[in-house]
């Protein structure tokens, strides 16, 4: 059954959403509707997470050159706004950082008395609680940066992409920190790719293999609602697996390449060193052929665990020659004859990071609206899940099958004393998916 989201194959209608998000040229322009248009020029801003992440996007919102105050805080936990608040005015002082106490909210539902106080609103919760606090701050009228990936699982994408049309017809401002699109090397080459300089791309490459992230020992009292949220990088309601919270970055690359999202994923994947319990439910490995409508197949690889070569980057063959995309400001284009047409080396290129919030927030202040980056985050979160749900499943997973997915991966009740739905057997160990048992939609 088709869903009124199914993939885009219309290469036009992607050219149109990748023109919004790589400088908003289509919408540049269009006065704003929304929060931001009280006459004053400070610009209030609100923070939902307030860890590693949530501190960062909180410092880049105020590096920026206009006139923005944070006002409120909100996380699940208190140590982490405490963290956060002292980093933060301790960079920028109290007049830029005025939370006081009554404006610091913790627990589940803390993030819509902070929206309600502010113009902006970064998101920057696990990505589990996404289209939630994406939902409330649209339907607050607020301008929005909201971290990747954008959800967990089908019904979330779902939401999100509603709430994505809504924000459009508001003209709310919504970038999504897929920071790749606001990097200067990935800019000028991807242009170059869509004007045929490599032809029509037909095979791709796209990697992100690392040693893998933190573990966070279990505490003495600690229920299980409050382990898993302390670890939420290995429990797929609040994180996706790596596949989705890390190399999405990579498979939107893919999708931006092509101008299209795939109609179907194949591949591999399993728990090969990081077994332990530690390590909740998610894999270490996970490597996925995805295919687009015009049969090209681009080949993805992601995994967590040390003494392999790392490797984070984006590589594709075309009819003409082939291009090479490193976040590290470089890029190459090559003709078949393996002549180099193009060597970029941005030695001193802006941090995308940062141009991310200087371009939403020269946006907001000049009271324009230029940014509808929702949609193009929430198809390419959906590709990883798709991606996520072929190598759990050793089935091929066709695109509309995985966006009606009625698999829903929350609790049915967020709070302490709640229990996740994913719980350890006797031995502390999580179950995990097996392919060729495990059904994913």
């Amino acid at each position: 059954m088709k869903n009124e989201f199914s993939v885009t194959k219309d290469r036009r209608d992607f050219l149109k959403t990748s023109a919004i998000l790589t400088g908003g040229a289509l919408l540049s322009g269009i006065p704003l509707a929304g929060a931001y248009a009280s006459g004053s020029d400070t610009i209030k801003i609100a923070l939902i997470g307030c860890g590693g992440r949530g501190t960062g996007a909180a410092f880049q919102a105020l590096s920026t050159k206009y006139n923005i105050q944070l006002v409120a805080m909100a996380d699940a936990f208190s140590d982490k706004i405490d963290t956060c608040y002292k980093a933060l005015v301790g960079k920028y002082g109290a007049e830029k950082v005025n939370v006081p106490n009554d404006k610091k909210f913790v627990g589940f539902d803390g993030y819509k008395q902070a929206i309600a106080l502010a113009d902006v609103v970064l998101l920057a919760t696990p990505p589990g609680f996404r289209p939630a606090h994406f939902a409330e701050a649209v339907k607050q009228n607020k301008q929005i940066f909201m971290e990747k990936p954008v959800a967990t699982d089908s019904p979330g994408i779902r939401s999100v992409l509603a709430t994505a049309e809504e924000a459009k017809r508001k003209k709310l401002n919504v970038v999504v920190g897929l920071q790749r699109h606001y990097q200067k090397n990935y800019r000028e080459l991807m242009d170059r790719v869509h004007q045929g300089e490599i032809g029509d791309v037909i095979a791709g490459q796209v990697y992100w293999n690392s040693g893998g992230v933190w573990v966070n020992p279990r505490k003495p009292n600690e229920t299980e609602m409050e382990y898993q949220m302390r670890n939420w990088y290995y429990f797929n309601w609040l994180c996706g697996d790596h596949i989705v919270e890390q190399h999405v970055h990579n498979i939107d690359v893919a999708n931006w390449a092509k101008n299209k999202y795939p109609v179907s994923a194949y591949g591999a994947g399993g728990r090969f060193l990081r077994t332990g319990k530690d390590y909740g439910e998610i894999y270490d490995n996970h490597s996925v052929e995805f295919v687009y409508d015009d049969g090209s197949v681009i080949s993805s690889q992601c995994r967590h665990f040390t003494g392999g070569g790392n490797r984070v980057d984006e590589t594709f063959q075309g009819t003409k020659g082939k291009v090479y995309f490193d976040s590290n400001n470089r890029g190459k284009i090559w003709d078949h004859k393996g002549n180099v047409l193009v060597d970029y080396y941005g030695k001193n290129d802006a941090n995308p990071y940062q141009t991310e919030h200087d371009e939403l927030f020269a946006a907001i202040s000049a009271n324009e609206y230029k940014f509808a980056d929702a949609e193009n985050a929430a198809k390419s979160t959906m590709t990883a899940i798709m991606g996520r749900y072929a190598t759990y499943s050793g089935d091929v997973i066709k695109w509309d099958d995985a966006l009606n997915s009625q698999i829903d991966l929350m609790p049915e009740r967020l709070a302490w004393d709640a229990l996740p739905k994913v719980l350890p057997d006797a031995s502390g160990n999580y179950p995990y998916a097996i392919p060729g048992v495990t059904k994913v939609i």
